[in-house]
C-alpha cells in the first residue's frame, strides 16, 4: 500500500508544485507510513517536520466550540451578537433576515461570501480591529441559513465566541484543552512547536524562482488556519476524530469531546452542491463527501500564503492520508486524494458493509419458504403486508415471477451469517433490509425485504420480481 503512495509523491516532485512535501498513511492504530521529498532546513522532511496546516485548524476550532456546548457554556443555536456585541451593527441582507447563530457559521451557512485570500491575510489583526471591521459593515452573498458558502470570516467569529464563554483567550483553550490532553506536543501558533531546522518555511514561485515568506504572527483571525503541526501530530489529531466510529475506542481520550460530539462533526450537516465527484458538504469545521462503497469520507484542506495541506479519512474504518507542501496554492490535496482513494480500491476492508439483524436472516429464510408456496408462521408479517396487498394476490404475482425465470432451481441456506453473500446477489441498506436472489433456470428470483422498528420486529416489506437473462 506504502508503495503506491511514495509512486504517486515521487511522480508530484516532477511537477516542482513545491520546495517540499511530506506525506503519510494512517488507521486506528495510528501512523503507518510517512514518506518526505525535497529538503527543509537542509535535510529531508519527516513525520516531525512542522508545516502550517491553515484552514485544517478550523477542527480544532469546532472541538473546542462543542466541548464549550458540552459543557453549558453556549448553545450552537444562539445569535453571534450573544458573543461578539460589535456584529449588532452590522446590517443584514434583508428585513426578514436572521442574525447568524454559531450553527450557521459552524456549517458555512452564514451567508457571508467566501473569502480565501482576504481572510488569509487577516490573522495577525486584534479582536479590536475585528472590531472595528465588524461595525464598518459587512456584505453578505445569501440570506444566513440558507447556502453554503466557506467563509474564513465565520470562523475567527467562532474563536471569538470560543474565547467568550471560556473566559480565556482562544489559544490558550486550545493549547490547554485540546492540545496538551491529546499529546499533539508538535502543534501550536508559532514556528516554536520544533527546533528552527524541523519547520518548513512557506515559498511562493514567481517566474523560475522560489522566494521565501514570512509567517504571519497569531491574532484574531488565528482560529481559521493559525496552527503548525507535523505528520505525526496530525495523523494522531485525525485517528483521535475517526475513533468515535471505532466500536473498540481505539485512540479516545477522556475530557477532550465525547465521541458523540465527534461524531456530529463528521456528519454533512450543509450541502455544497459541485463540491467535488461525490455528493459532500460540511459537518461541523470538517467536509463530509458520501463514497459509494466506502461510505462517508472526512476531509479538511488548507492553503496560507506559502503552504498547502490535506487531510482525509474514511469514517468507518480510520484509514487516511495527510500531506503537508510549503508553497502557496500547491493544492497537496490532489496527490493525497488520489493516494487515499488507491488504498480504498485495493482494500475490500474499505467497503462498507452491512450486518443483517439475527431476525432479517430468519426472516429470509422464512420468506423464502413462503415465496415458494408454503406457510406463513405466526407472527412473521406485521398488518399492513396483507392490507396492502392481500397475500392471495401476491402469490399470484410471486407464481407468475416464478414462471417467468423456469422455475427456482434453489433455495437460500438461511442461517446467521453476519456478511452478505454476493453469490446469492445479497445487497443490504441496513441491519433491517435484506435483498437476495433464488436461482432459475433462465434468470432469477429477486427477493427483498424490510422489518418494522418494533421489538421483537416483523416483516413490514416483501418486494418478489424476476430478473430474467438476455
Amino acid at each position: 500500500m506504502s508503495t503506491g503512495i511514495d509512486a504517486i509523491f515521487d511522480a508530484r516532485q516532477t511537477e516542482d508544485r513545491a520546495p517540499s512535501v511530506v506525506f503519510a498513511r494512517f488507521d486506528r492504530d495510528g501512523l503507518q507510513h510517512v514518506g518526505g521529498r525535497g529538503t527543509v532546513g537542509g535535510s529531508t522532511p519527516g513525520a516531525d517536520t512542522a508545516y502550517r496546516i491553515a484552514s485544517c485548524t478550523k477542527s480544532f476550532t469546532a472541538t473546542a466550540l462543542l466541548a464549550l456546548r458540552d459543557a453549558g457554556a453556549l448553545q450552537l443555536d444562539q445569535p453571534i451578537t450573544d458573543v461578539v456585541p460589535a456584529f449588532a451593527d452590522v446590517a443584514l441582507p434583508t428585513d426578514d433576515s436572521p442574525v447568524p447563530t454559531l450553527r450557521m457559521l459552524l456549517t458555512m451557512s452564514g451567508g457571508l461570501p467566501t473569502d480565501d485570500p482576504w481572510g488569509d491575510r487577516q490573522e495577525s489583526i486584534t479582536d479590536d480591529e475585528l472590531d472595528a471591521l465588524l461595525r464598518r459593515g459587512l456584505r453578505f452573498d445569501s440570506i444566513p441559513g440558507t447556502t453554503f458558502a466557506y467563509s474564513n470570516l465565520g470562523y475567527a467569529l467562532l474563536g471569538r465566541a470560543v474565547q467568550v464563554a471560556a473566559g480565556l483567550p482562544y489559544r490558550e483553550v486550545i493549547e490547554t484543552t485540546v492540545l496538551g490532553p491529546l499529546g499533539l506536543t508538535s502543534t501550536g501558533f508559532d514556528a516554536s512547536v520544533r527546533p528552527a531546522a524541523d519547520v518548513a518555511v512557506g515559498h511562493r514561485r514567481l517566474g523560475t524562482t522560489w522566494y521565501e515568506l514570512p509567517f504571519s504572527a497569531p491574532g484574531a483571525f488565528s482560529p481559521i488556519g493559525g496552527l503548525f503541526s507535523t505528520a505525526r501530530d496530525l495523523a494522531r489529531w485525525a485517528t483521535w476524530l475517526a475513533s468515535a466510529f471505532d466500536p473498540e475506542g481505539r485512540r479516545d481520550v477522556d475530557g477532550v469531546l465525547s465521541r458523540a460530539s465527534r461524531r456530529e462533526m463528521q456528519q454533512l450537516h450543509r450541502l455544497a452542491p459541485g463540491l467535488g465527484a461525490h455528493p459532500a458538504g460540511y459537518g461541523f469545521g470538517l467536509f463530509v463527501e458520501q463514497y459509494p462503497e466506502a461510505g462517508p469520507v472526512i476531509s479538511h484542506s488548507g492553503g496560507y500564503p506559502g503552504f498547502s495541506a490535506h487531510m482525509r479519512w474514511q469514517a468507518a474504518t480510520g484509514v487516511g492520508v495527510l500531506g503537508f507542501e510549503n508553497a502557496t496554492y500547491a493544492q497537496v490535496s490532489v496527490p493525497v486524494t488520489s493516494a487515499f482513494d488507491g488504498l480504498l480500491s485495493e482494500s475490500p476492508a474499505s467497503r462498507v458493509s452491512v450486518t443483517p439483524w439475527a431476525e432479517t436472516r430468519a426472516a429470509q429464510a422464512a420468506v423464502s419458504a413462503i415465496v415458494l408456496g408454503g406457510d406463513v408462521p405466526d407472527g412473521l408479517f406485521s398488518e399492513n403486508v396483507e392490507w396492502d396487498v392481500p397475500l392471495e394476490h401476491r402469490r399470484a404475482l410471486w407464481a407468475e415471477a416464478i414462471a417467468s425465470i423456469g422455475g427456482v432451481t434453489a433455495a437460500p441456506s438461511g442461517g446467521a451469517r453476519e456478511t452478505l453473500d454476493p453469490a446469492a446477489g445479497e445487497e443490504s441498506k441496513a441491519p433491517s433490509h435484506l435483498v437476495w436472489r433464488l436461482p432459475g433456470a433462465h434468470g432469477v428470483l429477486r427477493v427483498e425485504i424490510r422489518l418494522t422498528p418494533e421489538d421483537p420486529p416483523r416483516v413490514q416489506t416483501v418486494n418478489v420480481r424476476a430478473e430474467t437473462e438476455h
